[in-house]
């Protein structure tokens, strides 16, 4: 689908980072303006705006104000508003949030990073555009209407990990990998007698299709955790933890809360389990045993296992041989001993999965 079918507002007091941005994205329809009060004239007046870029500070009425004004309007609601701050403004990129922005961008600007957010959030659009069609027409036949429901939910979901793999640099196709891993691992342990009646192809393909979702969370941890080269400060790792928070908050909103599926209930217990430990040592509840889900056990080692073996921004990638070596120590205190030797019995087809689908190299410019 073209670009030109999404309509962004670009809301700055500065011309030339208009201009700039402006000509990044001269393939979309934008519309421009110089202060809050002319970005809420421009958004009553053109209802089919889609994405905001919003500068915070604005004289007349400032960014904070244009989001408070959105956000309290029921019809403005699908509005994805993106904040642009400057890198000192650690504050106010988490105030812009809690009022309801989606996204927000640093300046000076990454302008292939922008660009790519711009697309990310289009895909998110589309897909509620679609959502909105399909939901209109609720008397069509079951079967087609569930149907479209999982490809809009499917594309949701991965254009939210796409929005996740542009921010977090190291997650370049760790969806894929996480996925083929959880299901080769399942396929194997179900042939143990404690689990033959649990993992059915049904079971096994829900957990297959929530494995993306555990580190979701992660699109609510500023950009200077996430790509630290270093070690984490004792704060700044209590912030990372609190990934798994908000991605529990992802699935579970409020307004559902009466609503409940295998999906999402899967998808719960992989998020929220995905961190804590055999020995009871983990976060965020400290849980013990097989007191952990079962779909959190298995993330578990499948999560560590890729990180370990793929490079990040604060170390280098282990061998396969290294990587197993650590898994192993895990076993019984970090690891689900029985899931740690269904892990070793596949190995080899881990390996196969690990060298196919290989991170790609990331390249961040700063413009």
């Amino acid at each position: 689908m073209a670009a030109s079918d999404i309509r962004i507002l670009i809301v700055d007091d500065s011309k030339t980072d208009i201009a700039i941005i402006s000509s990044i994205l001269a393939d979309y329809d934008c519309l421009i303006a110089y202060n809050g009060l002319e970005a809420m004239s421009q958004i009553k007046a053109n209802p089919d705006i889609s994405i905001v870029l919003l500068d915070l500070n604005m004289p007349v009425m400032d960014g904070f104000e244009v989001l408070k004004q959105v956000y309290s309007d029921l019809k403005l609601n699908n509005l994805n508003v993106i904040i642009l701050t400057n890198y000192d403004e650690v504050e106010n990129e988490i105030k812009g949030l809690e009022l309801g922005a989606v996204d927000y961008i640093r300046k000076p600007l990454n302008l292939p990073s922008l660009r790519k957010r711009i697309e990310i959030h289009s895909k998110l659009q589309r897909a509620r555009r679609e959502l909105e069609m399909y939901n209109a027409d609720l008397e069509e036949a079951v079967a087609l209407r569930t149907f479209e429901l999982v490809a809009t939910r499917d594309l949701t979901i991965h254009a939210l990990l796409s929005l996740l793999e542009v921010r977090d640099i190291e997650s370049s196709n760790h969806t894929k990998r996480t996925q083929l891993m959880m299901q080769t691992l399942c396929e194997h342990l179900r042939e143990n007698e404690k689990y033959k009646d649990i993992l059915t192809d049904e079971y096994i393909a829900l957990l297959y299709s929530t494995a993306p979702l555990h580190d979701i969370g992660k699109v609510g941890v500023p950009d200077y955790i996430l790509t630290k080269p270093g070690k984490l400060t004792k704060e700044e790792f209590d912030i990372m933890k609190k990934h798994v928070d908000y991605g529990m908050s992802s699935i579970r909103l409020p307004e559902y809360k009466a609503f409940s599926s295998p999906f999402t209930e899967t998808a719960a217990e992989i998020i929220s389990g995905h961190h804590e430990k055999f020995d009871g040592t983990g976060y965020p509840r400290g849980l013990r045993g097989e007191d952990i889900p079962l779909p959190g056990r298995l993330m578990a080692i499948i999560d560590v296992f890729d990180a370990l073996v793929n490079k990040r921004v604060y170390k280098p990638a282990f061998s396969h041989k290294d990587a197993l070596k650590i898994i192993a120590e895990g076993r019984g205190t970090h690891f689900d001993p029985v899931i740690t030797d269904a892990f070793f019995d596949v190995e080899e087809e881990i390996r196969g999965i690990t060298g196919k689908y290989q991170a790609e190299p990331a390249e961040a410019k700063q413009i």
